[in-house]
């Protein structure tokens, strides 16, 4: 999201599953579909059956790659530079989709004349706050206060031109020197994917959190963008971006605001210093363009849902009740991060957690592990007593010792409860309940609305409570049994003085007469009745005979399934692609003749005039205020600089060979973890390490290290290692070796296989050689199975990966750190 919205408008999947079958040629970079998605390598065959290309980029040879016309593997944390390589070849051998650029993008706009970028820093950067004024990374602006633009893409202050400056400096030979990618495979890969720049053809990048989960993270994501932007990819069938999310319903729990910054449809949560009243959130957070300009609208119908009668226009429909952010841990804000360091900090008393596995997910795992000694109660909702449930019990611990008071509350299974769940590609699909759950078991929302209930009691009984209206006040009338139907409405929206459903948001208004629960999922239940419930609709028919299937689910926004769709045809309306049409201009009915749900102004609301292809060709991307992509992103929306630039990772082995800046000049660095970082080439720690995932375990192993047949499968801790580090080594196949990093250490089986190998890097005649092992990340010390039969050992890899952030979001650094591996 912190990528693809700042540089589209959203920050969700733009096409969607079915939709890899369109393409002509896939990129997989930082995933691993084939295992960790593998009904969506249905498709990708599909693809590849009707004559698509399939790249595969990863550092391990993984089944994906297995079905690959070109496998490129690259060292990890270098994507940046590859794509760089990949940016460069497009522009200088004019590859890139002319007309897309100069109409849909952002490349003719002229940059501030203050704004430069000099060996591997932007201007405005401040050294010690390890940040930057961003005041210069914006646009040249005319006397009406608009961007100036240069149509001939010419100007060298120009975005085109100063991108195509940028990237110049990643030649081949500097690719090659970076990634450990060699030339001609490198050469390889860029004719191939750089094909799909020609009008009419489309390549889709599929990425997750390989791509992620670096220091660099957001750049990662961006620099995948800029690419795709080039070539024409965005908006089109077999095209865009597409985030392959961990788990069926990360979308939908982003979506519903799961992240700490947003409330629910990606509106920002208020800021006690910034918004301290409704008009000071909405004239700062509403732009003057895009279609954000309706965002009152979605903000009051949010305070409306959540207090009902309480919210009325006089007390500024009870904004003072929603809680406001302050500055967070130590400034930081409250992701995962700060959360634990507070935590640590004794500044955290209490924890619930719901369906999650800190003690074996987060980074750092021992520092994550004093901070949960530190609380004085948590309570875990699960399936199974997991690693994070009997913390206390964890190998080493002193249980007499730790004060905390556990909770454990027996949670239901998807199969064992009825609702909704939004996948990678948008789509809302309900689910029925199966089986009945077992004993005391509950639904996440039984437990919600219980714990609702229970305090807006307390609250009411207690006489001297502190500020009690907005829990007392709240909206709360799903009875003792909640009806899941029942929340699915309100989060669609309806009028207050009717209770009627509205048919989509474009119904909701800002004067509190609507209610919605979350904007962006309004319109997939617009009836009172559950056959008005549009996530359970299973049309099969596919009019388009592209996968769209509009009569199957509902895909926000308003079941638009791919997004960005105007730019799939040319500024007159025409589809670059006529078999792959998912909007058309009809010249003589002088009216749009759409396959998919136009995702642009194209109708007149007052007239009803369908608006000519010219002026909708000027905003192709609504939800950005210039109405175009960014290749160069302003204002400091992304923290660490408007264009991506390579930097190694914060543990390497190697020096950075593009610039005299190491690592991201604006990454998170906590005191706590100073001592616990390895120096660059640290010869303590002389191996890169990543981590993976299995298709025979699940995130972080509670719901398959505890059934007995799927533990089988695979049920040791392992680590991937090159023949040429075995004979090294002296380790034989099925040793138990010991991984260790600065942080800690893990015993796991030596698998030696070619799956990896290391890396050769650096300018020819002075290369230097890494190893790299690889780790799968389900283990840890509780349950049917742990990694290990030792019950001594925690067999969990995130004990070794550091606890430092990615400049924007914070994700720690999983997929690319320093270890040793010695024989046990």
């Amino acid at each position: 999201m912190a990528s693809l919205g700042p540089t589209f408008g959203r920050g969700a999947m733009t096409n969607h599953w079915n939709d890899l079958a369109n393409s002509d040629c896939l990129m997989i970079i930082g995933c691993n579909p084939a295992e960790n998605h593998p009904i969506s390598f249905k498709w990708i065959t599909a693809a590849q059956e009707k004559g698509a290309k399939l790249i595969v980029v990863d550092p391990r040879f993984t089944r994906s790659a297995s079905k690959a016309d070109l496998y490129v593997r690259l060292r990890p944390g270098t994507d940046i530079a590859l794509m760089g390589g990949l940016i460069n070849y497009v522009l200088k051998n004019n590859l890139f989709h002319q007309d897309y650029v100069a109409n849909y993008t952002n490349a003719a706009f002229l940059v501030n004349k203050d704004f430069a970028f000099s060996e591997g820093l932007f201007s405005g950067y401040q050294k010690e706050k390890r940040a930057y004024n961003a005041a210069t990374w914006d646009y040249e602006i005319d006397k009406e206060g608009k961007p100036v633009t240069d149509p001939t893409l010419s100007n060298p202050r120009g975005v085109f031109q100063l991108m195509k400056a940028h990237y110049a400096r990643y030649t081949p030979e500097m690719v090659a020197a970076i990634t450990g990618v060699p030339e001609d495979v490198f050469l390889k890969m860029a004719a191939l994917y750089g094909a799909t720049g020609r009008p009419g053809r489309s390549g889709s990048i599929l990425y997750a959190m390989g791509g992620t989960q670096h220091s660099t993270g957001v750049q990662i994501i961006r620099s995948y963008s800029i690419l795709q932007m080039l070539l024409g990819n965005m908006g089109m069938a077999g095209g865009g971006i597409n985030a392959l999310r961990g788990e069926n319903n990360v979308q939908g729990s982003t979506d519903m605001a799961l992240l700490f910054h947003l409330v629910p449809g990606y509106l920002a949560a208020p800021n006690e210093a910034a918004h301290p009243t409704l008009k000071d959130y909405l004239d700062k957070e509403t732009p003057k363009a895009s279609f954000w300009m309706n965002k009152p609208k979605f903000f009051v119908s949010l305070l409306k849902a959540y207090w009902g009668d309480a919210a009325k226009k006089e007390n500024d429909f009870a904004y003072d009740y929603l809680p406001k952010a302050g500055k967070g841990f130590q400034g930081a804000g409250y992701s995962w991060i700060p959360l634990f360091e507070a935590m640590g900090a004794g500044a955290i008393k209490g924890m619930l957690v719901w369906g999650m596995n800190p003690a074996v997910g987060s980074a750092n795992l021992n520092q994550t592990y004093s901070a949960l000694d530190k609380l004085q109660w948590l309570a875990v909702f699960d399936l199974w007593e997991t690693d994070t449930s009997v913390f206390w019990k964890r190998p080493g611990a002193s249980p007499r010792d730790i004060k905390t008071e556990v909770f454990l509350f027996p949670a239901v299974d998807s199969l064992e409860k009825e609702g909704s769940a939004s996948n990678s590609g948008r789509w809302i699909q309900w689910r029925y309940q199966a089986v009945k759950p077992h004993g005391d078991a509950r639904s996440d929302l039984w437990y919600a609305n219980r714990l609702g209930l229970e305090l807006k009691k307390l609250y009411q009984a207690d006489a001297n409570a502190v500020f009690p209206d907005p829990i007392v006040n709240l909206h709360w009338n799903y009875g003792a049994d909640p009806d899941v139907h029942l929340v699915a409405r309100e989060i669609n929206g309806y009028t207050v003085v009717d209770k009627k459903q509205v048919l989509n948001f474009l119904g909701l208004k800002d004067d509190g007469s609507t209610a919605c629960g979350c904007w962006i999922y309004s319109g997939f239940y617009p009836g009172p009745d559950k056959k008005d419930n549009k996530a359970a609709a299973r049309d099969k028919k596919d009019p388009s005979g592209l996968g769209l299937y509009p009569g199957w689910a509902f895909a926000w926004p308003v079941n638009r399934r791919i997004i960005y769709n105007r730019c799939s045809a040319d500024p007159q309306g025409q589809p670059w692609n006529t078999k792959k049409a998912l909007v058309r201009w009809d010249p003589l009915a002088k009216a749009w003749k759409n396959s998919d749900v136009a995702d642009f102004k194209w109708i007149d609301p007052a007239t009803k005039v369908h608006v000519p292809p010219e002026e909708s060709a000027k905003a192709p991307f609504l939800m950005l205020p210039e109405g175009k992509s960014r290749f160069f992103v302003p204002k400091g929306l992304c923290k660490d600089g408007p264009f991506p630039e390579h930097y190694e990772a914060l543990e390497c082995p190697f020096n950075n060979p593009m610039s005299a800046q190491q690592s991201n000049p604006a990454v998170r660095i906590w005191k706590s973890s100073l001592d616990k970082l390895a120096q660059v080439s640290d010869p303590r720690f002389p191996i890169i390490a990543t981590t993976f995932r299995l298709t025979e375990h699940w995130q972080a192993g509670a719901m398959t290290r505890n059934l007995t047949w799927q533990a089988e499968l695979m049920p040791e801790m392992f680590v991937e290692i090159s023949p040429t580090l075995a004979r090294a080594k002296g380790i034989k196949p099925g040793d138990w070796v010991r991984v260790k990093s600065i942080r800690g250490e893990v015993l796991a089986r030596a698998n030696v296989t070619h799956r990896v190998a290391p890396f050769c890097c650096g300018a020819k005649g002075s290369q230097n050689t890494a190893e790299m092992v690889a780790l799968p990340w389900h283990f840890g010390f509780a349950g049917y199975i742990t990694g290990g039969s030792d019950g001594r050992q925690n067999y969990a890899a995130n004990q070794l990966a550091p606890q430092i952030g990615d400049a924007n979001t914070m994700i720690p650094e999983y997929k690319v750190f320093l270890v040793n591996v010695e024989k046990v």
